[in-house]
């Protein structure tokens, strides 16, 4: 643990007039207000705000700040109170100390995410100070570093949280060099094995490639010495965090990357960096589309550079930063960069934060979010753009939940719970009713309206952006149809244990899963339903003394008991002759002047009431086709062969017309005569009828019918449907 005077000389080395007796009162109120309490690695606890403060120290920031540091859980986690900080060591230093103990109370991804007001204070304190922050993100660092000894379910909890809000926020504050160990340690805790898969062959490459790495750092120092340019060339490798996410993002192996070195070139004046520039494109070729100019065009991060990529010697392709000083000082500590004591420069750090693009670009949009009178009007016009690759969205009560960008409501309910995206019916987006398929933005506050019941359509596995949606909705899809089945297989099953004359239970078809091998009664009975297993096997499975006495299946029709046909009964149904034209009357339609004779289309008719068309066949005549039969794809290249024909109909007419269905019934007693008495209770008339089993349960029934219109027909389909014995009818035009 380092000691009093260890502190106060790691202020001193870059602040000579720092407050040495500050910094000793700030040491002794710490250490006793933690007294003898512990971490988990066993330590005591105080160590880690002097790690924390050490890690300041080298980002050389104010003694105020490092002050904070060491003060930082003492209200939090002590008896220490705010007033008695700010009697103690000041105002400022009370600020810094309060701001922290809000942002330690925001967890970002547990099921405790902080109200809408701790979430305004935290901004808002972030904007009065941006010190809060640097000294927050030192903390996390520190826990980062010691995280071994959490749990592994903490571990993980924290890593993602490090990974997905303190790593990207260090980084949109500018400080690269701690993003980056950030994201490095939270990668170990979140990949171990991918993180050492990578960490080993960096270092196999580093040994193969570290004399070409001092070549190519001696070559540049040359060649821009000879141009009279001052140059510092450092050559440094990529960290296994930053090889993954590009391995990931380009679906890249590890030996297809030619960038793992890059290099920088530090000099003096912006005008060298050009110069510089000059010099390395005109000794070694450019790799075309990999210039950027970040020094005429700097990011919002205060970030400034001239990137470049050549192939440079050994045909190896070198990724070049060129930069000056202060422009490297910005690039490695960001916004803290603004606080350096450096130069002789004793400027206070709000007057050089001020200079910071960075900073100002965070007031701005801090003080665009305090606009609301309210915690819940300052949620709706929350806009998070510290966060470019996500989405951060609320609930109703203040969770906040992180999407990727492009995310939908539909997202937004899963990632709250599977069964809130389950039921999902609607939403209303900051309190406007809204599409589920709407994009969110950064700060909406989205509400989810649910329904009992409801299913996801599966339609919705193609439009939602998160893995975590498209799995619950394709199981929640699964699970919907295979009750459907289920529910299915155990009427047929009932029905048949009924016809058997035994006794039914889901005891006794518990008892029986092993001979029929599945592995629970949902199982087989969504089994039964969907053909894969006979009833009849269910029941000599549960009762293996029971035989099946009925007779086998011939052209499609079982004898004994099937269909409600008893010993030698028998169904004898009108054989066509041929004729298409109903009663053998004239078809009555309009719209032409013709001798040539009009028959319907022979793949399944047309009723009054359908939208027609007639097809010309020289020689031959008019076919009539209702509009939507397929069948008319034939003719899609001969339009001169279309006629614009129209029904020509009495309201009392007493014509019928040929229409086709198809029916899958369940196999029982009576399923045929209760269709037929259906028939013709509607008084509909069968010209014909077809019957396939698929299985020893369902059969298809093929029935031509004669209807007077498409009203008699649609009523007594909808009659047809409502039978328990049939599971779906169609019409068939085709």
């Amino acid at each position: 643990m380092m000691r009093q005077y260890e502190l106060v000389e790691r202020v001193k080395r870059y602040h000579p007039e720092a407050d040495e007796t500050l910094l000793n009162r700030a040491y002794v109120y710490a250490m006793r207000a933690h007294g003898t309490q512990t971490r988990a690695s066993g330590d005591l606890f105080f160590s880690h705000p002097l790690e924390v403060a050490a890690i300041l120290t080298d980002l050389r920031l104010d003694d105020a700040t490092i002050v904070a540091a060491v003060l930082h859980d003492t209200i939090e986690d002590t008896s220490a109170t705010r007033e008695e900080i700010d009697q103690l060591f000041g105002p400022e230093i009370g600020a810094l100390v309060d701001g922290l103990t809000k942002i330690k109370k925001l967890d970002f991804v547990s099921r405790k995410a902080t109200q809408g007001e701790n979430f305004r204070k935290l901004l808002l304190a972030i904007a009065a100070d941006v010190r809060v922050l640097l000294v927050k993100l030192a903390d996390r660092l520190h826990n980062m570093r010691t995280l071994g000894f959490m749990r592994e379910d903490k571990r993980a909890r924290i890593a993602e949280e490090t990974l997905e809000i303190y790593a990207p926020l260090a980084g949109r504050m500018g400080i690269q060099e701690l993003r980056d160990e950030l994201e490095d340690l939270a990668f170990r805790n979140l990949k171990p094995e991918a993180f050492e898969t990578i960490a080993k062959r960096l270092e196999n490459v580093s040994a193969r490639n570290g004399q070409l790495v001092e070549t190519i750092e001696r070559d540049l120092t040359q060649r821009l010495a000879e141009q009279g340019i001052a140059a510092r060339v450092k050559g440094r490798r990529k960290r296994p965090y930053s090889i993954w996410k590009k391995m990931e993002r380009k679906s890249l192996g590890f030996e297809q990357l030619s960038d793992i070195f890059a290099f920088r070139i530090i000099v003096d004046t912006i005008d060298d960096c050009y110069r510089a520039l000059g010099v390395v494109h005109t000794a070694w070729p450019m790799v075309p589309g990999r210039y950027k100019d970040y020094v005429s065009t700097p990011k919002q991060n205060d970030y400034r550079s001239i990137h470049t990529t050549v192939i440079g010697p050994g045909h190896q392709r070198v990724e070049l930063q060129i930069r000056t000083e202060d422009m490297d000082s910005v690039a490695e500590y960001g916004i803290a960069a603004h606080t350096l004591y450096k130069d002789g420069r004793t400027d206070q750090p709000s007057k050089l934060l001020n200079e910071s693009r960075a900073y100002q670009w965070l007031r701005r949009t801090v003080d665009l979010l305090a606009e609301g009178d309210s915690p819940e009007e300052f949620l709706e016009h929350t806009k998070l753009e510290l966060f470019h690759d996500q989405v951060f969205c609320f609930t109703p009560k203040g969770r906040l939940i992180a999407l990727p960008r492009r995310a939908t409501p539909i997202d937004f309910a899963y990632a709250v719970h599977t069964n809130i995206g389950n039921t999902a019916v609607g939403a209303k987006i900051n309190g406007q009713i809204a599409s589920l398929l709407s994009e969110l933005e950064n700060g909406d506050e989205v509400e989810i309206t649910r329904a009992d019941g409801q299913v996801p359509p599966p339609a919705w596995e193609s439009l939602v952006v998160t893995g975590k949606a498209r799995a619950a909705i394709r199981r929640a899809t699964r699970d919907a149809v295979r009750r459907q089945y289920a529910g299915l297989g155990r009427q047929i099953l009932e029905r048949a244990f009924e016809r058997a004359g035994r006794a039914y239970s889901d005891e006794k078809l518990k008892a029986s899963l092993p001979r029929l091998a599945r592995t629970g009664i949902d199982d087989t009975l969504a089994a039964v339903g969907r053909g894969e297993i006979f009833s009849g096997d269910v029941v000599k499975a549960v009762y293996p003394d029971y035989k099946d006495e009925r007779r086998p299946t011939v052209d499609g029709l079982s004898g004994h008991g099937w269909f409600g046909l008893k010993g030698s009964e028998s169904l004898k149904f009108k054989v066509p002759d041929g004729s298409s034209k109903p009663d053998g009357r004239a078809i009555p339609v309009r719209g032409f002047n013709s001798e040539l004779p009009i028959t319907f289309a022979p793949e399944g008719g047309a009723v009054p009431g359908d939208r027609i068309v007639g097809i010309l066949t020289p020689g031959e005549g008019i076919t009539i086709y209702p509009i939507q039969s397929k069948a008319l794809a034939r003719f899609e290249q001969e339009p001169e062969r279309w006629l614009d024909v129209r029904w020509d109909v009495d309201e009392g007419n007493n014509q019928r017309f040929p229409a086709l269905i198809v029916l899958s019934v369940i196999n029982e007693p009576g399923s045929l005569a209760k269709i037929t008495q259906i028939i013709a209770d509607h008084d509909a008339n069968i010209e014909d009828i077809s019957i396939k089993r698929p299985t020893p349960d369902f059969s298809n029934i093929t029935i031509r019918l004669s209807v007077w219109d498409l009203k008699h027909l649609t009523s007594l389909v909808a009659e047809l449907r409502t039978t328990r014995a049939v599971s779906k009818v169609e019409r068939l035009t085709d």
